[in-house]
């Protein structure tokens, strides 16, 4: 298998949406995302995790709002 490495690898559509819905979690939580590092191990992790889950149930219910307004207009 040969592999063409002047492409840059196929990134998910949503990623810079679900990296942003972090940041907001994470700011409304007071925290700069950007330090971080500064907080103990496990402050940061559950943070993390927190924020994860959060950007997660916010892009499935975009994605169930997206698909019922295909489904009202006819498109699925």
């Amino acid at each position: 298998m040969t592999q063409n490495i002047d492409r840059a690898p196929i990134e998910d559509p949503n990623a810079s949406l679900e990296r942003a819905l972090i940041e907001e979690f994470i700011r409304a939580r007071g925290f700069d995302p950007m330090q971080l590092h500064a907080l103990p191990d496990d402050q940061r992790r559950r943070l993390w995790g927190e924020a994860s889950a959060h950007a997660a149930a916010r892009l499935t219910e975009m994605e169930a709002r997206a698909h019922y307004i295909d489904e009202l207009h006819g498109q699925r």
